[in-house]
């Protein structure tokens, strides 16, 4: 259902001009109240991300054009376009052009609101904890620049909205203000002395001081002659006494203090203001800041209270009561967030924009970083990391596209590890194997988490196949698994398109994926999303290498991340298991690509022999000599062959090429009279590898030869596999290791299958 709205102007020249907006879809397209607007410092007519909205101007001298390609208007009636905000979020503002002389002679502000229906309260939770971490790591922050931070009215205003952003932040939470109400509300109290001259005929209780009045106070009046107090010699008394009692009162050195860092509070409000160009965001914000503190200021609470001579910060009651214990807080952290910039704020809120994709990037980063913490050893985390001095005092060093990395180790366990978090690290594809980098593009996930043995640096790790990385990418417009991985069916052609909207769907997936297959040594690669369900692909029978997602949102009772930190727990305890699938499989891949010979080999090769695949690089072929027929037939009917086991020419060692030799080529004079060199005669061997015998032990097999004092190396033949080799014939003399003498003395020479095709006989 189409819905719309007017918003009437009146420009620079006099004219009256009205614009409507109309959306296809109601809920697309909203108005709010002007004092909700003020209230969040937001425009009345709102529209939200992604949506596409006509619009149309009702005199046909004048157009609108705002930054970016927001504004589309018709090319032949320029008055009517359409306003594409695509993933802007915040406060646009959309300037009214004459036609002819594209000269702006009004604006108007539209607010562009998430599609995510509680990004307001998210959006100002999130700003509040990173301004609590750098307030944190200011206060640890040793350098001679720390002082009262003072207003500079010709500093840039983009820098001093930076700092007033963090300065509302803190004084806009929901902690503040909880703390206010609970010392209002159950204020700390002191009883005070007091001394009121009152008539004798009012005081009810007479203290030592009232009675020693009775006797010697001035101003006096006669006692009737037959009172009481004549009979103790009292003719007079006087008229009035001074007497003393306790009085409740609010004015406390604590409650001095909370007036006065209420005060302290609006007077740097005042001073942005102050510094602020009129109109401008900062001006109206530091305004509605200053009303905001006016408020507390004018409870009846403080209306008693005084100026305080002394600050009493090592008061119990300052840090300790609830309430009094976080404005102290506030008060001791205030100066140090007006003193810190921040250039990622840009991202953020430069030019009205809120947006809060970007600021769950930046916000995820704090928050994966505790939880690194509390799995790894990072240690005190060093300030100066995080901070640097700029000319704007201080600077925030976490900005989009500039890497920012923290150390630490993992020392329990069977294998200490080393581990990196970086945030924005970028994997270049200029670095060459066996450096760490891309296979294709470059690459920059928004986390990365490597770790790796200790004992090796992170360059021997990464060249040795050591190293291991886990990616993760922030994605708050996703709150569910099915946008966030599609369906099955939908049209992978639109990609492209919902992306550039804020839809993130399947595009995300395939991101992952280029994550995991295009930065060398990476394990895995996930999403970070403010959803209710997380999941993860695991590879084959083991966690790692996988894909999935992991639910992380911005909410102080329940963020979700329990799952995550599990996860982060189980790749530790994968890692630290040596006899992995994927520790076998590091093995491997650093065994091929560290081995610079160039095989080539165009022979055709059989891909299977009885169902188990051959890889001819790794199957090894014993190469025997059979000397006579007697032999040779006991050999083919017991389906052994036999060979002296470290004894004379003929003997051999066990090692990985004899005991894993998974072929049997036999050549000799027996088998081929006319040429003993070549042989045809190729048999699979038993799996289970050779036994070892004695010559008794051979000969009681049936063996015809002389019970010597040998041992025998026995492999057992499964069957004869000449046919799936199409009956090729090689010629033993071209191998390497051939030698008559010794072949004619029982000494085989083992070759790997990939050498023994490349001597076939093509004669």
């Amino acid at each position: 259902m189409a819905k719309q709205e007017h918003i009437e102007l009146v420009l620079s020249n006099g004219d009256q001009i009205k614009v409507t907006i109309l959306s296809k879809n109601d809920h697309a397209l909203n108005r709010i109240t002007e004092s909700e607007a003020q209230e969040h410092f937001e425009a009345e007519v709102q529209l939200i991300e992604g949506f596409s909205y006509e619009y149309k101007i009702s005199s046909l001298n004048y157009m609108l054009s705002a930054d970016g390609n927001i504004i589309q208007p018709i090319t032949s009636q320029p008055s009517v376009g359409l306003i594409v905000p695509n993933i802007y979020v915040g406060k646009l503002n959309i300037s009214v052009c004459d036609i002819q002389t594209h000269k702006k002679i009004g604006s108007f502000d539209l607010e562009i609101r998430s599609i995510k229906t509680e990004y307001r309260s998210e959006y100002q939770f999130m700003l509040e904890q990173i301004t609590e971490k750098c307030s944190e790591l200011l206060l640890k922050y040793d350098s001679p620049v720390h002082q009262h931070f003072k207003i500079d009215p010709q500093a840039d205003a983009q820098t001093l909205y930076q700092r007033f952003a963090f300065l509302k932040s803190v004084l806009e939470s929901e902690d503040f203000e909880v703390a206010i109400h609970r010392i209002t509300s159950n204020p700390v109290t002191n009883w005070l002395q007091t001394e009121d001259l009152r008539d004798i005929r009012a005081v009810k209780k007479f203290s030592r001081n009232v009675i020693r009045q009775l006797a010697s106070a001035t101003n006096r009046i006669a006692v009737p002659s037959n009172h009481t107090l004549r009979n103790y010699g009292l003719a007079s008394i006087p008229e009035k006494v001074v007497v003393q009692s306790k009085i409740e009162t609010l004015d406390t050195a604590e409650n001095r203090f909370i007036k006065h860092a209420l005060e302290a509070f609006k007077n740097l409000c005042e001073d942005f203001r102050t510094a602020a160009k009129n109109h401008s965001r900062l001006f109206i914000e530091s305004g509605l800041m200053i009303d905001h503190l006016d408020e507390y200021l004018n409870h009846n609470f403080f209306k008693e209270i005084k100026r305080p001579d002394t600050l009493p910060l090592n008061s119990p009651v300052l840090q300790r009561k609830e309430g009094y214990r976080e404005v102290l807080r506030v008060w001791l952290m205030i100066n140090l967030a007006a003193m810190l910039t921040w250039k990622g704020g840009d991202d953020v809120y430069k030019g009205g924009k809120k947006d809060v994709a970007t600021l769950y990037e930046y916000w995820l980063f704090f928050r994966l970083l505790d939880l690194i913490e509390e799995i790894f050893e990072l240690g005190p985390l060093n300030p100066e990391d995080f901070i640097e001095e700029t000319n704007d005092k201080l600077g925030l060093k976490l900005k989009q596209g500039e890497e920012l990395s923290i150390e630490g180790s993992y020392t329990s366990g069977s294998r200490k590890l080393n581990v990196k978090f970086s945030f924005n690290r970028t994997f270049s594809e200029a670095s060459k194997y066996p450096h760490g980098g891309s296979w294709t593009r470059r690459m920059r996930p928004d986390y990365t988490l490597s770790i790796w043995p200790d004992g090796l640096s992170e360059v021997e790790a990464e060249q040795e196949e050591f190293m291991v990385h886990i990616h993760f990418d922030a994605k708050y417009k996703v709150d569910d698994l099915s946008k966030l991985f599609g369906q099955d069916e939908e049209n992978l052609d639109l990609e492209k398109k919902e992306q550039s909207k804020g839809s993130y769907k399947r595009a995300d997936l395939l991101k992952m994926h280029a994550y995991r297959d295009a930065i060398r040594r990476t394990a895995g690669a996930y999403v970070l999303y403010p959803g209710e369900k997380s999941t993860n692909w695991q590879g084959f029978h083991e966690l790692l290498p996988g894909l999935g997602a992991f639910v992380f949102r911005p909410n102080r009772d329940n963020d979700g991340s329990s799952e995550l930190k599990q996860f982060l727990k189980n790749v530790i305890e994968h890692l630290q298991n040596r006899v992995s699938q994927r520790e076998k499989k590091k093995d491997q891949i650093y065994k091929v690509h560290s081995d610079i010979v160039k095989y080539e080999l165009p022979i055709a090769v059989p891909e299977k022999i009885r169902d188990t695949r051959i890889i001819p690089d790794e199957a090894y072929v014993l190469v025997g000599y059979s000397p006579d027929k007697e032999r040779l037939k006991w050999t083919l009917e017991n389906n052994l062959y036999n060979v002296r086991y470290e004894t004379g020419n003929g003997g051999i060692e066990l090692n990985p090429k004899t005991v894993g030799a998974r072929f049997l080529l036999l050549y000799g004079s027996a088998l081929n009279p006319g040429s003993s060199r070549v042989s045809g005669s190729i048999y699979v061997l038993d799996e289970s590898g050779p036994k070892i015998y004695t010559s008794p032990e051979l000969i009681s097999l049936g063996y015809p030869g002389e019970e010597k004092d040998y041992g025998y190396v026995v492999y057992s033949i499964k069957e004869d596999v000449s046919e799936q080799f199409l009956n090729k014939t090689w010629d033993v003399s071209k191998l390497e290791g051939y030698n008559p003498a010794r072949a004619i003395a029982g000494k085989p020479i083992f070759v790997k299958l990939s050498d023994l095709m490349k001597a076939e006989d093509l004669k």
